[in-house]
């Protein structure tokens, strides 16, 4: 008898036990702790909606999200970009190259860092610095025909001309339909006093697409020996986009003194009156 209530004892003490132990279990929480490699995906993906923001011109969301990627992965290079286009987009310039500095550092191979860099330094007026950035990008990747026309619109900046066509010849040869390339070659060979080819390139560009700058260049070019087709032209020119009326718009897309003075002498003319009018009253309306 003795024994057998010894036995009932011990049974009760270890169901005892064992019952303490579901007990504390049941209101301890459990904790997950994600892995790096839950951490890094879910970077990416805050990274990518970030992107997907900017795309979008939700700048201030997209830069609070790019921000948020980067405190939990600040080893990828890809998530530094992506927080120097939002901090671009917000005129963060100085942010954004510091950005870009911590992408080289973990990746010095990556074009699109250079061509970013120079994208900020021409921003902020800084040619050499974009020329050298531009340079080491290209290097990566050499084919790369926009690229290679925005160092040559900095040699046409630089009012280096015979580089600049050089440049945008290369650029021809990659992507033949360029006519950007083909439109700026024609403004270079221009202020170079070759007017007959500069009239070639902008009706090959025009013959690509009939933008409005091409138009308004043979427009300028052809106004002495052709003016009823100047008048045309650049009546066409003013139709498609007001903004080339304006002398300071053509000098942002980088148009030299000598077809300045062209230009403004040919939107003068009598018969043009009426459309400077009205494309002068659309950029205000526009403002």
């Amino acid at each position: 008898m003795k024994k057998f209530l010894q036995k009932i004892i011990w049974i009760s003490l270890i169901s005892f036990y064992f019952l303490q132990i579901e007990r504390v279990q049941a209101i301890v929480p459990y904790y997950y702790f994600p892995t790096i490699k839950n951490l890094e995906k879910q970077s990416l993906y805050l990274g990518k909606n970030a992107y997907q923001l900017l795309y979008f011109g939700q700048y201030e969301d997209s830069l609070n999200l790019a921000k948020l990627a980067i405190k939990i992965n600040s080893k990828d290079e890809k998530l530094w970009l992506i927080l120097a286009e939002a901090q671009i987009a917000k005129k963060q310039y100085k942010n954004a190259l510091n950005s870009l500095n911590k992408a080289e550092k973990l990746n010095s191979n990556i074009s699109e860092i250079y061509f970013t860099k120079s994208n900020i330094y021409l921003k902020i007026s800084q040619q050499t610095k974009a020329k050298i950035a531009l340079e080491k990008g290209i290097k990566i990747e050499p084919n790369n025909h926009k690229a290679i026309f925005q160092l040559g619109n900095i040699l046409l900046m630089e009012k280096n001309y015979l580089g600049a066509i050089k440049l945008f010849d290369k650029s021809i040869k990659i992507k033949p339909d360029f006519w950007q390339a083909i439109n700026n070659q024609g403004l270079a060979y221009f202020e170079n006093n070759n007017i007959d080819l500069s009239i070639k390139l902008f009706e090959s560009a025009i013959s690509i697409q009939e933008n409005a700058e091409p138009l308004l260049g043979l427009a300028s070019c052809v106004r002495v020996n052709d003016n009823k087709l100047a008048i045309k032209l650049a009546k066409k020119a003013l139709a498609k986009d007001p903004k080339y009326v304006d002398y300071d718009y053509r000098e942002e897309q980088l148009w030299g003194e000598k077809l300045q003075l062209s230009t403004e002498i040919l939107l003068q003319n009598e018969q043009l009156q009426e459309d400077v009018i009205l494309a002068k009253s659309k950029i205000t309306e526009s403002s």
